[in-house]
């Protein structure tokens, strides 16, 4: 993968993370944020995915590397969900 290529997937992942942390904002005490990781999981099908999805097709990543930071997205989402489940979790646990 070039250089250039990699260091704009890892704008995207600051950009996952910066939305991750908004989106963390949006959750209910009461636990039911089902509608948040809906909107999260929207926002990287509707905003990442065609663009990583550009890269792989102009061969500017492997199909490996696509799957690989795709992947990573919706580790994401996963992360979120667990955040938002347990409130409490200090966000340096989560990270180690």
């Amino acid at each position: 993968m070039e250089e250039n290529v990699s260091e704009e997937l890892d704008v995207l992942r600051g950009m996952l993370n910066n939305w991750k942390t908004g989106f963390l904002s949006w959750g209910s005490p009461d636990g039911d944020n089902e509608d948040v990781l809906m909107e999260f999981s929207e926002e990287i099908q509707t905003h990442v995915y065609p663009y990583v999805k550009r890269l792989f097709e102009t061969k500017y990543l492997s199909a490996e590397e696509a799957e690989e930071f795709m992947n990573y997205c919706l580790e994401q989402v996963e992360d979120l969900r667990i955040r938002l489940s347990d409130p409490q979790t200090d966000e340096g646990e989560k990270e180690a």
